[in-house]
């Protein structure tokens, strides 16, 4: 009988802990997710498309604010000759699905863009973030929603 209450105590000990264990590592995760996220800000205010590109699954597909679907090449050409004012994200929220993750945030940006385009506009974004055969995290797709100011 005080073997069958010490096994039970166990148990139940376990079964206390066990959510504050998980959101342990989650916690990393998601911690890791918004570096990766202020990575890809900073490289994008930087013109550093080459810093971004290793962040991007090949089959990456964004959704800009206009509705334009396309891929990683063509993202990557848009980063580069920026010259910004003003370029910074914000409120970055990260929630874990497994080996997905669904981050989103805001933009701030004033100045002109890669391809030329005056840009002073305030946006939400939402990203797809799988982690890899490899272990890394990649994002895998992208969406841009411009806020009226």
């Amino acid at each position: 009988m005080k073997q069958f209450c010490e096994i039970a105590l166990l148990v139940t000990v376990c079964l206390i802990l066990a959510p504050f264990l998980s959101a342990q590592k989650d916690t990393a995760t998601e911690k890791t997710i918004a570096a990766l996220e202020q990575q890809w800000a900073e490289a994008q205010r930087d013109g550093k498309s080459a810093a971004v590109a290793p962040l991007l699954a090949a089959s990456f597909v964004n959704t800009d604010t206009s509705g334009q679907i396309y891929g990683k090449d063509k993202l990557l050409s848009n980063l580069k000759g920026g010259k910004w004012e003003h370029n910074a994200i914000g409120h970055v929220k990260v929630t874990l699905y497994g080996d997905t993750a669904i981050a989103t945030g805001s933009w701030t940006g004033k100045g002109v863009d890669g391809d030329g385009t005056k840009i002073d506009r305030y946006e939400r974004w939402t990203d797809t973030w799988v982690k890899m055969p490899n272990g890394n995290w990649q994002c895998v797709a992208s969406q841009q929603t411009e806020v009226k100011k």
